[in-house]
């Protein structure tokens, strides 16, 4: 069934109730897998191998280190604006600053699945081959995270 948005029968503090619990079970899938891969992230320099590698991609790991620790802070921000906002009369701000949040987290997550192809690329093969595979995570993620969503959400008629 296609149903506009305007087709429920909802005022906008129920409407606003939904959103967020949609936003949360969003949230809850997001946070596993970003929460997983920083921890991943963190256990490389205790493996052994992790002293060979070279200055480049001991810089490269350092930074995906920070875009880990960034992406999990963007994907838990919301909860912490609603506990902030918590019972202020605030859910449709909330429910609107957790939209652009997640957004924003769906964004870093594409960077950091790229990044860290490109680093288990560089390590294995070469950093030549680590640019492609890298560049190929990145456009398979942006478009399966954000280009193909938006595409969806502009022939259902919805911005995003």
């Amino acid at each position: 069934m296609n149903e506009t948005k305007d087709s429920r029968d909802e005022t906008p503090d129920e409407r606003a109730d939904r959103n967020w619990a949609d936003l949360m079970q969003e949230l809850r899938v997001s946070q596993t897998g970003v929460q997983l891969l920083a921890a991943f992230l963190v256990t490389l320099p205790f493996q052994s191998r992790f002293t060979e590698l070279d200055t480049f991609q001991q810089r490269w790991y350092l930074g995906l280190l920070a875009l880990a620790f960034l992406t999990v802070g963007v994907t838990l921000s919301p909860v912490a604006i609603h506990r902030h906002l918590f019972q202020g009369g605030s859910k449709p701000d909330v429910v609107r600053a957790a939209h652009v949040m997640t957004g924003l987290a769906l964004g870093l997550i594409s960077l950091l699945l790229a990044g860290i192809s490109f680093l288990v690329v560089d390590v294995v093969l070469s950093r030549g081959a680590a640019a492609v595979g890298g560049g190929l995570a990145l456009l398979v993620a942006l478009s399966l995270l954000v280009v193909i969503p938006r595409v969806v959400a502009h022939k259902a008629g919805q911005s995003t």
